[in-house]
């Protein structure tokens, strides 16, 4: 269908299925160099500290449709790709399924909805957010450091493409959503004088807005309310 690259997928017990894959595309007069084979390791389910055991002769399994009915898709999509290719995944029930910080995709989509909740609360106290922006006002070192991680981002979205490995994303997301609970507690916003709340909520918006850009591109919600 005129590609420049396809991105093949493959687990680690069908490597040698690899060559009779090419083998079909050549067959068919088709370019197998546009074809970039990853060959996903194995993945073993765990909860509460032990493995969950499956077997094919006694029928008991854990679809994929299972995972995505009891822990939504959100969930699952994300913790498949927070490892990279050639990094066997314990894919955690009991993580999966808390509501806390200690969930790792809670943890983003909380920063993200948090930032929300603190427009949505300057707006019903009639307090404005935007105004003369002086970014010179931002000098606490915590100020500096979610700057810092901010100007990361289309490094970090070119790296991914490039290897391939959106686990990278993930990687970059967390501290980015670190650096913005540093910069949350330690920062007071709608306390602060005019024109230095002007510089941290426009600070804000940029941070939701890479949040937010970056969990799309994992295909991952930002919620506004959780």
């Amino acid at each position: 269908r005129g590609f420049d690259l396809i991105v093949d997928i493959f687990g680690a017990d069908h490597i040698a299925t690899i060559p009779d894959v090419m083998a079909g595309v050549k067959a068919l007069g088709l370019d197998s160099n546009k074809i970039k084979v990853l060959i996903y390791q194995f993945v073993t389910l765990t909860e509460n500290g032990e493995q969950v055991k499956m077997s094919k002769r006694t029928g008991k399994s854990y679809t994929l449709d299972d995972l995505i009915d009891e822990l939504g898709a959100d969930v699952v999509r994300f913790f498949f790709i927070m490892r990279g290719v050639n990094t066997h995944l314990e894919f955690d029930l009991s993580l999966a399924r808390e509501q806390s910080d200690r969930n790792p995709v809670f943890y983003l989509q909380y920063a993200h909805a948090r930032i929300s909740s603190i427009f949505a609360n300057a707006a019903e106290k009639d307090i404005s957010t935007v105004g003369n922006v002086d970014f010179g006002l931002l000098n606490h070192k915590v100020e500096w450091e979610l700057i810092r991680s901010l100007q990361h981002f289309p490094k970090a979205v070119s790296r991914a493409a490039k290897q391939l490995e959106p686990q990278i994303i993930v990687e970059y997301l967390r501290e980015v959503a670190s650096c913005f609970h540093t910069f949350y507690h330690e920062c007071p916003i709608v306390r602060s004088e005019e024109h230095l709340r002007s510089a941290r909520f426009t600070l804000l918006e940029i941070t939701k807005t890479v949040l937010s850009n970056g969990l799309k591109i994992l295909g991952v919600t930002a919620p506004d309310k959780m």
